[in-house]
Parts: C-alpha cells; sequence; structure tokens
C-alpha cells in the first residue's frame, strides 16, 4: 500500500528510503528445540519468514549459517519460502555468513540469489547417518541387552548389537532416496548455473569463492553492501524477530507455567546430547 501511495505522490514528495526485512536462519536443523536447544524447523521459523514476506518491500533478504541436520525441516523451510516468494510476487536474496552447508544450503536454494563470503563454507550435497555402536563393550561390563519385537524389523541397527549387512544396505538404500531429491532440488534451483563436475553431489563443500566458480552460489558479497548498491544507499535493513509475550519476559523458560526440578534435569541431560550432536555438526566444517 505504501509503494502505491508513492507512486500518486509528486516526485519531490516521494520517499527514496527502500526497507529490505532481513530473516536470520542461523543454527542446526532439527525438529522440536527449545530454551536449551534452539534449532531450525519449520515450527520455529514459519512465523519469522511470513512476517519478512507481509512487508511491502521489493525483496526478503535471508541471512543463513547453517551446517545442516534434518532433510525434512530443510526441505519444509525451502518450501515455505518459495511458496511465499511466488505468492507474494517478491524477490528473495539469500546471504552465506560462515556455512551453508547440506540442509543449510538446500534452504539456501530457496533464493533467486546466493551471495557468499569467500572464505564462506558451500555444499556438502549428501545424506549422512552417524551412531555408535556398544556390543563389546556390553560383554565387558556384564550387560545382556533384551529386546522384544513385534515385526523382525523393528529392532534394524539396534547399537547394542553387531551390525547386519542387510540393515546397512536398507539404510544406504534409503539415503539414497533422499540423496536423489536433494539433488534434483538443487538442479532445478540452480540449473544451468551449476558446472558439470564429477564432485558436485559427492558431499563435499567448498569456499564460497569455489562456490562461485562451480555456480553454487551467484556472487561474493556482504548483506549491507549488496542491499544498497541494489536499491539505493538510502536502503535500510530491517531485522524480523519473533515476537514475546508479556509473561515469557519474566519466566525462565518462556512461559508462565512454571517449572520443576525434574523439568530442569531432564531438559538439561537432553541438552547435553543434543549439544553433542551439533557440535558434531559444525565440527566437520572445522567451526
Amino acid at each position: 500500500m505504501k509503494r502505491l501511495i508513492n507512486r500518486l505522490l509528486p516526485k519531490s514528495w516521494r520517499s527514496t528510503v527502500v526497507t529490505i526485512p532481513v530473516i536470520r536462519l542461523h543454527g542446526t536443523i532439527m525438529p522440536g528445540g527449545g530454551q536449551f536447544r534452539p534449532s531450525l524447523s519449520l515450527a520455529s521459523t514459519a512465523g519469522l519468514i511470513e512476517k519478512a514476506f507481509s512487508y511491502d518491500a521489493p525483496a526478503v533478504a535471508i541471512s543463513i549459517n547453517s551446517p545442516g541436520g534434518s532433510p525434512v525441516q530443510s526441505r519444509l523451510i525451502f518450501k515455505r519460502i518459495r511458496d511465499l516468494a511466488s505468492e507474494k510476487n517478491k524477490k528473495v536474496l539469500v546471504f552465506v555468513e560462515d556455512v551453508a552447508a547440506s540442509g543449510g544450503y538446500m534452504i539456501a536454494v530457496a533464493g533467486d540469489e546466493i551471495f557468499a563470503d569467500p572464505s564462506s563454507i558451500v555444499g556438502s550435497i549428501g545424506v549422512v547417518s552417524a551412531s555408535f555402536g556398544f556390543p563389546e563393550l556390553m560383554k565387558k561390563i556384564g550387560v545382556e541387552r533384551r529386546v522384544h519385537t513385534a515385526g523382525q524389523n523393528k529392532a534394524v541397527l539396534d547399537p547394542f548389537k553387531p551390525e547386519k549387512k542387510e540393515d546397512v544396505e536398507r539404510l544406504k538404500a534409503l539415503q539414497l532416496e533422499v540423496h536423489g531429491t536433494f539433488i534434483d532440488l538443487v538442479k532445478e534451483r540452480r540449473g544451468t548455473k551449476l558446472k558439470d563436475d564429477p564432485d558436485l553431489f559427492t558431499g563435499l563443500f567448498w569456499t564460497g569463492m569455489k562456490g562461485l566458480e562451480l555456480g553454487l552460489v551467484d556472487a561474493l558479497g556482504d548483506m549491507r553492501t549488496v542491499l544498497k548498491t541494489r536499491f539505493g544507499p538510502k536502503t535500510q535493513l530491517r531485522l524480523v524477530t519473533a515476537p514475546r509475550g508479556f509473561l515469557s519476559r519474566f519466566s525462565l523458560f518462556g512461559s508462565s507455567k512454571g517449572f520443576s526440578v525434574p523439568d530442569i534435569a531432564a531438559a538439561a541431560a537432553s541438552g547435553v546430547i543434543d549439544a553433542a550432536e551439533e557440535r558434531a555438526l559444525w565440527s566437520r566444517f572445522g567451526l
């Protein structure tokens, strides 16, 4: 509406200031999350995304800094961005900070243009599953594993039992399907920009500078410089943040329902495990 009114005014009265909404999608991509372990998921980002696209602006800028995580949540976030971009007829400009890898890169390709720092990490177009095995430890400490199932495949890849070849083959087949979906999405969005490189979809990752050569990003640059060059020196960047309720400001956990010692202990224990998983994701890229 503001843009329409602005067009109707005499040129001398028209505002030359353009405001671009900015979303920060930073962190690992996982369902759930909370105060102890904030993460990216459709549930945690949908409100921000929809709020950004409600602005009367020619584009939406997205800052991404993520080593990846859940392929499902990555694609859901990607789809929500693209759906709103089409519905609102707005350009999406994505800016990579330290890393947009794996699921982080899947979200990045929602951008009509992707910008990166020369030292950013991009790519890692692949699928990984990681776990631990403890069968020998169980023997040493004298613990017997008892699992009872209805369905012969209900306890596949049990970490306390030796791996079975058929279970690993089944997991690999699932990974190939997910990988294929990822590859198709990247090809659809990047099209002829992608270079014909045999390593492109092997899970390798590169710097932003090399990513530019491979067609994974469109240009090198930072958000403020690019946006002011694109929309004028008076362009303003407005960070879109999640609304907070009045009571949540005074509650330890962002809730007015209170908390108990067992709740805190359980959340803390879960947080330690999740933090280790998150640390492993970031450390793959030297971060």
